[in-house]
């Protein structure tokens, strides 16, 4: 199976070579670091959790793995596997939220593999453009919203009422109606590539939102229904994400905070729309892990974001509106992706799909605000 895919890769013209991918990221002003992802021997000799032996594509480019979005919602279910297609489950908000992006979506074909590639063109700020790689200052173009299942339970006290997170623009939505109505309100105050990525919700809705309380979020795909290799992988990582995070000084929590205990909400803001914006930035500046007293993580389990054939798939939300997707993660990664990811704001090339606002001029960490 590896021969054939070395021979696909190569048919294909993908570069699988790792200085390559790590010069084009320079190029295009991502952070990185060239630390090494392992810093184990292999075999291990410190005694990390082991994966049992699956086929998992380690030859062909993940760099670029990533398909276009605007936004990604995590929404409350409280368990850690879903039905194979979580959006086409009738009377889940997942379905509702789904029908509400699907009237805006563009062409399929428009963002499949088998449309015509467009040649590479350097960004606004003279970047380079690397595929995969994508930043918040298009979400009217992008206008894909991407819509997980997560692992965290609702905060709210009607159970039937959801709490949506979402990224990103870093926010939790309590008090989400499981219908047709409440996924209206959340497309059109949260969700919808519409709205300004900080912008405060405005009147006329029953739900509240507030920065999400944590200095990082890590979901983990666990959807033994679309790939049994993510349920296996998720765990061990949660595992192996808890104990780095701590030896670090980090609190490591696997559900959601209720948020009211850290203050009103966004709703609540007054001022004029400028002075509001102003001051939803300077809460996610005190959650940002450089300047939070407290370092908090949140961990969380999620539906099936593609790429199951690269297991483990992470994703590392912060603060600063940065998603960072990794592949081919075992815990004998996760110490590197703690020290240089989390805690030091740069990438590790080997691992990286792709991700949201990773491009940063002039910056050596992520992590700056």
């Amino acid at each position: 199976m590896s021969a054939f895919r070395k021979l696909k890769a190569l048919a294909l013209g993908q570069n699988t070579d790792l200085d390559l991918t790590a010069a084009q990221l320079q190029s295009a002003n991502v952070p990185v670091t060239d630390a090494p992802c392992r810093g184990c021997a292999d075999p291990c000799d410190e005694g990390h959790d082991e994966y049992p032996k699956f086929d998992v594509d380690m030859e062909t480019e993940m760099l670029g793995s990533v398909k276009p979005y605007a936004r990604q919602i995590v929404i409350s279910t409280g368990k850690s596997d879903w039905a194979r297609d979580v959006t086409g489950v009738r009377g889940t908000l997942a379905a509702y939220v789904d029908e509400l992006s699907s009237s805006g979506r563009p062409p399929k074909d428009q963002g499949s593999p088998k449309a015509k590639a467009k040649p590479a063109q350097d960004t606004a700020d003279g970047s380079a453009h690397v595929a995969g790689l994508f930043d918040s200052a298009n979400l009217a173009k992008n206008k894909k919203v991407t819509i997980l299942n997560g692992s965290h339970r609702t905060v709210c006290d009607d159970l039937e009422k959801e709490t949506v997170l979402v990224f990103p623009d870093y926010k939790i939505v309590t008090e989400v109606e499981r219908s047709r109505a409440g996924a209206e309100q959340l497309w059109d105050h949260a969700v919808s590539p519409a709205v300004e990525l900080h912008a405060v919700p405005g009147p006329g809705t029953d739900t509240r939102t507030w920065i999400i309380p944590y200095s990082c979020v890590i979901l983990l795909c666990s959807h033994k229904r679309r790939d049994n290799r993510c349920a296996i992988a998720a765990p061990k990582l949660e595992h192996a994400l808890t104990l780095a995070l701590e030896r670090e000084g980090w609190e490591v929590h696997t559900q959601a905070d209720d948020p009211s205990a850290h203050g009103p909400p966004l709703e609540e803001l007054t001022g004029t729309d400028e002075e509001k914006e102003a001051k939803v930035l300077e809460q996610l500046h005190a959650v940002n892990a450089d300047h939070a007293e407290e370092k908090r993580a949140l961990i969380l389990f999620c539906s099936h974001i593609g790429g199951h054939k690269y297991a483990g798939n992470v994703i590392i939300n912060t603060p600063r509106g940065v998603s960072v997707w990794y592949g081919r993660v075992t815990p004998h990664e996760v110490d590197a992706i703690v020290k240089e990811t989390i805690i030091g704001g740069r990438i590790l090339p080997p691992l990286l799909r792709g991700g949201m606002n990773l491009c940063y001029p002039g910056h050596r960490s992520l992590n700056d605000w």
